[in-house]
């Protein structure tokens, strides 16, 4: 029943971070909230015992997508 419970609670904090995302201005602050939406999913994928997903979620969601958008940012400004 309790896991039950953090699971709804983990579910809607990752809608609203969904939402958080796209409402952000700014482009590095919706990156960082892309970030954080990809660890409230890591979450989300141990809560319901997914080893393997956590994992993808933590490296790609939460780490290597926010970096490449960031260094893309980055070398769009240089060229400017």
């Amino acid at each position: 029943m309790m896991t039950q419970a953090l699971q709804v609670v983990i579910v809607v904090l990752a809608a609203l971070g969904a939402a958080l995302v796209v409402m952000v201005r700014g482009r590095v602050r919706q990156v960082v909230a892309l970030s954080a939406y990809g660890i409230a999913l890591t979450v989300l994928f141990r809560t319901v015992r997914a080893p393997g997903v956590t994992r993808s979620e933590l490296v790609v969601g939460a780490v290597a997508l926010p970096l490449v958008l960031l260094l893309s940012m980055a070398r769009v400004r240089w060229r400017r």
